[in-house]
């Protein structure tokens, strides 16, 4: 029964192919039935569980919106325009655009938006340059997927790892002896280490599909893609050190930003200085052999017809660090707003506003008790966020780029009609999480099982069977089950919400590092992405060619298993033999 919420999700997601603002509504409504009917939730207490999963939403919408609110600023500006030129002038190549912008403009978005965005924007650019709709989406697809533990500004961990996990705030200031952020910043950089080791050959197998099959058909081979295996592996090295020490000694918020920027301007240098640089240029076969399914309602090459964001004005005479300055100012107030303690603390001060009964309004957005309820409270810190400073970022690119009334609207209105379908999606899908993760914190909830002397809530009990069933197997699977689980729902950081307590709870049955196995939740959470179906028809409708879902999820299994399977083998050489090889690293709570 404490199952049957999830096993819904993936019957009428993956099976029926029903969109989200379908199907969760209804996974919800068998939540609630189960919490009321087996775990003995009072009404009152299941309304207040799921208004827990609606300011969480809540929450990952005003990131997700302020995100989109930059992204479309830069496009009415041409700035983003602008970006691609910089990054597509390089070099005609087909694999050199790959590494370029498959790979690090991909990942640049996708830690800057997240949310299915950076295929959805990187697949129509590479079809205006001539590539094959159904190439396009796939290397739009793999060359991002190493970014997206850190998407939206960090959505991922900030919301997707410290809220489930507060609930375990006692277990793990007692064990661990420090807060749920240092926690979950300590999750994200183990998941950053799962990252930098397996994705750095991201590039090499993004243009390894591509060349294989896409190249020409009678002569399939991989050895184009081995001639430019150099440059591959160095921007993939390039992207990952950065972007590795970025999660370790920054913030979960940068990772991807930094990698993308840092390791493309480190790869842009060389090429240009004439390193690394393919002898002979690699192209597509003939447009005249290239099969139908290739190829949808919108022709390669054809600019004019391909909806490519950024043609704004000036973009040519456009300076590179004019088109990036609105990142580079986001990333200063990122970092100042959260490395100066004292401004920090402000931001995140729930004291400040107006309480009105148990609701504060202020810096900080605060209902606790909700309902009467002590087990149940949350808060929107939407000032400290990265949702509000991705808004004053976009208003400084107003003045920037001299924007008028009209694009202004333009990019606003454009941001807030893609949040209408996430927006149905998060409330219901993170309110029927919530239900599951409160349900055991409930007055008189039965005791299925325990966890700290209080009754097990149904993720708790779905998170102990399946540890007793794997036994010392269960870290080779914590990735799998992440990647499942965003799969079904198509976004990491509802992965990380749905299974981080669960994942946490796995490892304290069988007494691993919770801090290793929740790091590969939050890497397998990233992977589902491949063949999400949400990010799939996506980018495939960008590029004209709906109804080719099924060749893009069956070519993406191949770097789905080959993530899954050796960041499987990592954490179990994780928690089993690097604690003896190097005790103060590994022999972590």
């Amino acid at each position: 029964m404490a199952a049957l919420p999830l096993a819904v999700v993936a019957i009428l997601l993956v099976g029926l192919l029903w969109p989200a603002t379908r199907a969760m509504p209804i996974a919800w409504v068998v939540a609630l039935v189960v919490g009321f009917a087996v775990w003995n939730n009072p009404p009152s207490f299941l309304a207040g569980s799921s208004i827990v999963g609606v300011m969480t939403a809540l929450e990952i919408l005003w990131i997700v919106f302020g995100a989109l609110v930059l992204l479309y600023t830069l496009m009415q500006a041409g700035a983003f325009d602008r970006i691609n030129e910089g990054f597509a002038a390089v070099s005609d190549d087909r694999r050199v655009q790959i590494v370029l912008l498959a790979f690090f403009l991909a990942t640049f978005i996708e830690g800057a938006a997240g949310f299915g965005t950076p295929a959805a924007v990187v697949a129509p650019l590479l079809l205006a340059l001539g590539f094959p709709a159904l190439a396009a989406v796939i290397a739009a697809l793999i060359g991002h997927i190493i970014a997206v533990t850190y998407g939206a500004v960090g959505t991922p961990i900030i919301v997707g790892i410290e809220t489930p996990l507060e609930i375990y705030e006692a277990a793990i200031e007692a064990d661990g002896g420090m807060s749920v952020v240092e926690y979950s910043r300590n999750v994200a950089a183990w998941a950053a280490t799962y990252h930098a080791l397996v994705g750095f050959i991201m590039p090499l197998f993004a243009v390894g599909m591509v060349v294989y099959f896409f190249g020409p058909r009678d002569e399939r081979s991989i050895r184009p893609a081995l001639e430019v295996a150099p440059l591959c592996l160095f921007a993939g090295i390039a992207f990952a050190i950065p972007y590795w020490i970025s999660a370790w000694f920054i913030t979960a918020e940068f990772p991807s930003l930094i990698g993308a920027m840092v390791g493309g301007a480190i790869t842009i240098g060389v090429l240009q200085a004439g390193y690394l640089l393919p002898d002979d240029e690699w192209d597509f076969p003939p447009r005249e052999e290239w099969p139908d399914h290739w190829v949808g309602t919108i022709e390669p090459g054809a600019e004019e017809e391909v909806d490519v964001p950024g043609t704004g004005n000036g973009a040519p005479q456009m300076s590179l660090l004019k088109a990036w300055s609105p990142y580079i100012i986001l990333i200063v107030l990122l970092v100042v707003t959260r490395v100066i303690e004292p401004i920090s603390e402000f931001l995140t001060d729930p004291e400040i506003g107006v309480q009105i009964g148990n609701v504060t309004l202020g810096i900080v957005i605060l209902w606790d008790p909700i309902l009467g309820y002590e087990a149940l409270g949350a808060d929107i810190a939407w000032v400290n966020v990265p949702g509000f400073w991705l808004i004053v970022s976009a208003i400084i690119a107003i003045g920037i780029f001299g924007l008028d009334g009209g694009e202004v609207r333009a990019a606003w209105y454009e941001a807030g009609e893609k949040l209408v379908s996430p927006f149905i999606a998060l409330i219901f899908v993170i309110a029927m999480v919530q239900v599951m993760i409160q349900s055991g914190a409930a007055p008189g909830a039965p005791e299925y099982a325990v966890i700290n002397d209080d009754p097990a809530s149904m993720i708790e009990l779905l998170a102990i069977a399946t540890a007793d069933v794997t036994g010392p197997a269960y870290p080779a699977l914590a990735a799998s089950i992440g990647a499942l689980a965003a799969i079904m729902v198509g976004s990491n950081t509802v992965s990380n919400i749905t299974f981080g307590g669960f994942q946490f709870t796995a490892a304290h049955e069988l007494d691993l590092p919770s801090q290793i196995v929740v790091g590969a939740q939050a890497t397998g959470g990233a992977i589902g992405n491949l063949v999400a179906i949400h990010n799939v028809v996506a980018a495939l409708a960008t590029v004209g060619l709906v109804g080719q879902e099924g060749r893009v999820i069956r070519l993406n299994l191949i770097p789905l298993f080959y993530y899954a399977i050796v960041v499987g083998l990592l954490t179990l050489l994780f928690v089993y033999v690097m604690p003896d090889v190097l005790p103060g690293v590994f022999d972590i709570y």
